[in-house]
């Protein structure tokens, strides 16, 4: 009976037991069940940099897979799009269809995310898209277009930026820009953004080589001959290159070719972008010796990089040791970031509002990339900072300086620390060498004022020729303080100055040695170095002397004259005032007693009068106006002596005056010289005349063909030194840019020729050298310093007012006899018989009565 109830009891438990475990297995099983997230991820699984973003994915993904306690599941779907934008927008929208994503993740470049960016912009429900690639140049109104965008990188300015001012650091002028062909013109943005940024430091592009693609496998290995004939650059001169974007395969085979071509070395200089560098193994390449990278700074010191770097290395075992870059720690910041914003979202999630819920996290997050703050769709770093790598040894782990765009190269950041090692720069310049010397254009058919340059054939040779002038000997002065050897050749050049510059501006020749006066419209084309001598425009004419009639009344001004005249006579009214009463010279009429005080007082400015004074008063009158009578003669007489003995030729010629009167001037120099006259003088075209030789000038000036001549200062001097006298020169207030050399656009070496002329500058040597070749002392002996002859013409008016006056007192003297005569024929003719005869018997009676009659006639005093 028992055993019944037992069996009977457990024939009961067991259905319950059964029921009870069950409800507990499906307790389990619901509790265990994960709320799954699918985010497509597009990448391109042939490059490196796709292949350490999507271990760098799948790591944050598994990191927060793994999570206790988490009720979410992130799952990756990847998708290769091997760089094709097309191919990338057919997979997101299969991704969508098949997979149902709800974020979009990846793409590499921007073509891919703009193309993207539409198909889901199309989509009736628009999920979020994170890109790993920003526009070059922001696009306008791109919020407003695609508001579900995220980039998760920066614009290509700030490294436009930094690479300009390392060739700015280098002084480096012109630039190689090569880049390899993705097909759709992606790097359009990045060259204007170089171009601009290297205007800004003074340099430019001067050319671009586009590189074949190697990481398709669908196309043949092109051919590197071919490029190693492009790389042998015959139609320019620099060698610094700046490889913008290229797959390491392609860049690889670069280098190796650019090695072997001898381009690779001291004098080139390579600058490599983030994405390329981000390539290089950590132990570098041989054949990348010298190159400059640029790298995204991030902090490396925390465990949680730690920790990454490990597992990243753990996942990445293709690459030995391989650290991860900027892309893999942002593709990483990227999932981490989806992930919490999932954590934080209800179980009923919606793409809006994660969407939101990423925009709120990235708003300000702290990644392994860095502290980032999202502004207008894009996660920028707050304190953005490049390093400047340098690959030494085959490494890359040199580092050279930090660059943040706000400041560039300071002090402040290691600049002091890494300036030994900017300072051994390479040239970036094609160098000549031995068997490549660098040919120098020579001016050799301009015959006149062979004191600058002369270039005369040796033994009458065709081919052989000497070098010699002014500019020829600093020249070569200029080459013994270049801190390297430069080889060199001169070749002679029979056509104009102007065609020469031509010559080196198409590259014809590397530089040109002359006498070449530095003009706007020449600057555009060739650099110019420092200029070794001054230049402007003088104006030659004859030398004439100012010979006044009136030379003597010169000394003072009218003023003085008539001031001095009125002085004159009131000291002379008030000599006789005092005077008049008590001294006996005074006696006689009023006019005579004026007369008299006048020339008491006048010839006190001669000689010590003789008249004696008898009053005080007239002494203190006299002692005062004797004391003016000193300074006016003593002044008067150094005036005087100055202008007769040390006459300077006249400069009243002006250029008003020679257009006012048409006169003919000449010219010689250069075709800029008739154009400056026409310009800014305003000559016309049939009085300015072409005189082509310096010897003749002087015939020119004799027949009279011209009235001035305009030449440039150095050679005014030159011919003027020549001259001596006769003629004088007029330095007009215009001037040129003076003498130079001149070379290739971004050469260099002109300025290191350049720092050479100032030191010859300052040390005198360029202004000894000018006073030994150009205007010797023994040519032109001083003919200022012997007195000048004086003319007639100089006092023929004092002559004249002498002769005036003595003539003209003279005939006054006789105006009383000429009067008494008059009277005594009036007389005479009244007279009767009579009284003739009275008259008559009286003249033979007494002659001496006729006496006196002739001396009553003499003129009175």
């Amino acid at each position: 009976m028992s055993f019944c109830f037992t069996f009977h009891t457990n024939r009961l438990l067991v259905p319950l037991l059964i029921t009870c475990l069950i409800i507990c297995l499906e307790g389990v099983a619901v509790q265990n069940e994960k709320i799954v997230t699918n985010v497509g991820a597009i990448i391109n699984a042939d490059s490196r940099i796709g292949k350490e973003q999507k271990a760098a994915m799948e790591i944050a993904a598994e990191s927060f897979n793994n999570k206790s306690g988490n009720t979410r599941e992130l799952i990756l779907h990847f998708q290769d799009s091997g760089g094709d934008p097309f191919l990338a927008a057919s997979e997101v929208e299969e991704l969508i269809k098949e997979k149902k994503v709800e974020l979009i993740v990846g793409m590499e470049t921007w073509q891919e995310a703009a193309l993207v960016a539409d198909l889901v912009g199309n989509q009736s429900k628009k999920i979020p898209v994170i890109s790993f690639a920003a526009p070059d140049i922001t696009v306008p109104l791109m919020q407003q277009r695609w508001p579900f965008l995220i980039r998760m990188a920066s614009n290509g300015s700030a490294q436009m930026k930094c690479i300009a001012d390392i060739v700015s650091a280098y002084k480096w002028k012109r630039v190689v820009v090569i880049y390899e062909d993705d097909g759709y013109g992606g790097q359009v943005g990045l060259l204007a953004l170089l171009s601009e940024a290297l205007q800004d430091a003074n340099a430019k592009i001067e050319n671009h080589l586009v590189l074949p693609r190697l990481n398709n496998s669908s196309m043949a290995k092109p051919n590197w001959d071919e490029v190693e004939e492009l790389l042998k650059l015959p139609t320019f001169q620099s060698r610094v290159f700046i490889v913008l974007q290229s797959s390491l395969p392609t860049v690889t085979n670069l280098f190796s070719v650019a090695r072997k071509m001898g381009l690779v070395g001291r004098e080139s200089a390579w600058i490599i972008t983030e994405c390329i560098t981000s390539l290089l193994d950590p132990q570098g390449d041989d054949s990348m010796e010298g190159t400059l990278g640029i790298k995204t700074d991030y902090a490396t010191e925390s465990n949680s990089y730690a920790e990454f770097q490990k597992e990243f290395q753990a996942k990445y075992a293709e690459e030995n040791n391989s650290k991860p870059g900027i892309y893999a720690l942002r593709a990483y910041d990227t999932i981490t970031v989806i992930s919490k914003a999932l954590e934080r979202m209800p179980n009923n999630t919606t793409s809006t509002s994660l969407q939101n819920m990423i925009t709120t996290l990235l708003s300000n997050y702290k990644g392994l990339s860095g502290n980032m703050h999202l502004k207008e769709g894009e996660a920028l770093l707050d304190s953005l900072r490049f390093r400047i790598i340098n690959v030494v040894d085959g490494k890359r782990n040199k580092e050279l300086n930090f660059w943040p765009p706000e400041v560039g190269f300071s002090e402040g950041l290691g600049w002091e620390a890494s300036h030994e090692s900017l300072t051994r720069a390479p040239q970036g310049w094609g160098m000549p060498t031995a068997g490549k010397p660098m040919k120098f254009g020579v001016p050799a058919g301009n015959k006149h004022f062979g004191k600058f340059v002369k270039v005369e054939p040796r033994n009458n040779s065709s081919y052989d020729f000497s070098y010699d002038g002014f500019s020829i000997r600093i020249f070569y002065t200029v080459l013994t303080h270049l801190n390297y050897h430069l080889p060199f050749e001169f070749v002679p050049f029979n056509g104009s100055y102007d065609d020469l510059v031509e010559g080196v501006y198409n590259k014809n020749f590397d530089a040109a040695v002359g006498d070449f006066t530095i003009l706007p419209e020449r600057m555009e084309k060739v650099e110019f170095t420092q200029p070794y001598m001054k230049s402007g425009l003088s104006m030659i004419v004859v030398e004439k002397y100012d010979e006044s009639t009136w030379m003597f009344v010169r000394p003072f001004t009218w003023k003085i004259w008539v001031v001095s005249g009125a002085i004159l006579i009131y000291t002379s009214l008030v000599v006789w005032f005092l005077e008049r009463s008590r001294n006996p010279e005074f006696d006689g009429s009023l006019k005579n007693q004026i007369g008299t005080a006048t020339y008491i007082t006048f010839s006190s400015l001669f000689f010590a009068h003789r008249e004696k004074v008898y009053t005080n008063f007239a002494r203190v009158v006299f002692i005062q106006w004797l004391f003016i009578v000193l300074i006016l003669s003593s002044s008067y007489t150094a005036s005087l002596s100055s202008m007769l003995t040390t006459q300077r030729p006249t400069l009243n010629v002006t250029t008003e005056m020679l257009n006012k009167t048409d006169a003919k001037v000449g010219w010689d120099g250069g075709p800029f010289v008739s154009k400056y006259l026409s310009d800014t003088y305003k000559f016309d075209a049939n009085n300015r005349i072409n005189v082509s030789s310096e010897n003749s000038y002087t015939d020119a000036f004799k027949s009279k063909n011209i009235t001035a001549m305009f030449l440039e200062l150095p050679y005014a001097q030159v011919y003027m030194n020549e001259l001596c006298e006769g003629y004088t020169s007029i330095t007009e207030p215009y001037e040129f840019g003076g003498f130079s050399f001149i070379f290739q656009k971004g050469s260099p070496i002109a300025r290191d020729f350049s720092k050479a002329i100032l030191e010859l500058l300052e040390n005198g040597y360029i202004k000894q050298l000018q006073n030994e070749l150009l205007t010797p002392e023994k040519q032109c002996p001083n003919t200022n310093s012997r007195p000048k002859s004086l003319s007639l013409n100089s006092f023929s008016g004092l002559y004249v007012i002498c002769g005036a006056t003595s003539t003209l007192c003279l005939l006054l003297s006789f105006t009383p006899c000429v009067r008494k005569s008059q009277k005594q024929q009036k007389h005479e003719g009244n007279a009767g018989p009579s009284d003739e005869s009275v008259l008559r018997s009286q003249h033979n009676n007494s002659p001496q009565a006729f006496t006196s009659v002739e001396i009553e006639c003499v003129p009175q005093r």
